[in-house]
């Protein structure tokens, strides 16, 4: 683990405001004073002021209702709002699993564990979502959604900068058609990837617009009535399918003593 994400996950700074902290001589691992180039070995004690940091013995996961108009980032040099403007101080280290676009809103997962953030957005835990395109959906577009799709040009719902040109869409693991209309077409998705812009590609082949992308699951994670721009802890129903999903991926191992990442939060509700 890189020293500031260290210092991040275990203390309340943040990955920039530990970086300042470094350079400023105020970290030392083990005797020796630490620079933004040192390696961080396992077991080594940390010292922020002569303090030893004490490692956390456990994890917490929120759920983010994103807002349209919020980037997933940790800051903009554009200036626009990101998602930690909305969370307080407590949540500023915490890091999101995957991404929703600019224009997108829905679930968001986020965690102070490294581990439980990569496992989560490695996996193919289905991300289901309410979409709404304009025009109808037709014949090749329900093959498409059924038997995936390879497109040369996937630049349509992209990013204007971006450079992705072609992308493989895998077969949706579901899908429910809520309203087809020459109009507009609404949609109930689920996707077991994470690709950038995904479905606005999808959909773009086909030469339709995503109008509005809500991501209403992740996984054994639902937003249920969650509003916009507020969050909430993991229940513990969340926690217990978590930490089946972590040993299953082999995060922890057989006993309930997790491996690579601190034991679960458990939280008073």
């Amino acid at each position: 683990m890189r020293l500031n994400q260290y210092i991040a996950h275990h203390t309340k700074y943040s990955r920039r405001e530990a970086d300042k902290l470094i350079e400023s001589g105020r970290v030392n691992i083990e005797k020796s004073k630490a620079s933004l180039q040192s390696v961080l070995q396992e077991g080594m004690s940390v010292f922020i002021d002569g303090k030893r940091i004490v490692p956390k013995e456990q994890f917490t996961c929120i759920v983010y209702h994103k807002q349209k108009g919020e980037l997933v980032s940790k800051s903009d040099d554009r200036g626009r709002k990101v998602i930690y403007d909305s969370l307080e101080s407590r949540f500023k280290h915490f890091m999101y699993v995957g991404r929703l676009d600019f224009a997108s809103e829905g679930l968001l997962i986020l965690t102070d564990s490294t581990p439980v953030a990569k496992a989560l957005m490695e996996s193919s835990l289905e991300r289901v979502y309410l979409v709404k395109i304009n025009g109808e959906i037709t014949k090749e577009i329900i093959e498409a959604m059924e038997k995936g799709l390879i497109s040369e040009n996937a630049r349509a719902g992209g990013h204007s900068k971006s450079s992705i040109v072609a992308m493989e869409f895998a077969p949706f693991a579901h899908y429910e058609i809520l309203k087809n209309d020459k109009k507009y077409s609404k949609l109930k998705v689920s996707i077991t990837e994470g690709k950038n812009r995904e479905l606005r590609r999808f959909f773009g082949a086909f030469g339709r617009e995503v109008l509005d992308l809500r991501r209403i699951a992740y996984g054994f994670v639902n937003l249920n009535a969650l509003p916009c721009g507020k969050k909430r802890y993991f229940t513990k129903e969340e926690y217990k399918s978590l930490h089946t999903f972590l040993k299953e991926q082999a995060v922890l191992g057989d006993s309930k003593t997790p491996k690579s990442i601190p034991q679960i939060l458990k939280h008073t509700f």
